[in-house]
């Protein structure tokens, strides 16, 4: 008579196991927002640091290229040094989406929808 009711006990264990996965999540993107990167460019004169959720948190620019005359080239070194950081912060985000899909026994390759 209740034979469909032994189901729920399923839906409790998906329930359990979606609320574990967010707290996962949510630890996750705590930790990345910990995480600096450095990106880099004109062979090290300008160097930006972001978390690894992207957020830029520093720049550094060698003394040696502060020259007025050389400004547009000091700005173009500024947006591929930040690019460079924000790129290895993706990077470091995919890396470690794909390892707590792993751990939660998803198929190599299938990401999570977040």
């Amino acid at each position: 008579m209740l034979k469909g009711l032994g189901g729920l006990g399923d839906m409790a264990k998906m329930m359990k196991a979606a609320t574990e996965m967010q707290s996962k999540l949510a630890e996750m993107q705590a930790d990345l927002a910990r995480v600096v990167v450095v990106g880099e460019s004109g062979a090290g004169l300008v160097k930006a640091r972001c978390t690894a959720k992207g957020e830029v948190t520093g720049l550094d620019i060698d003394a040696s290229i502060l020259v007025p005359t050389e400004k547009e080239v000091l700005e173009d070194l500024i947006l591929a040094a930040i690019k460079d950081a924000q790129a290895k912060a993706a990077g470091r985000q995919a890396s470690e989406m794909q390892k707590m899909a792993e751990g939660l026994g998803l198929p190599p390759g299938m990401s999570l929808p977040f």
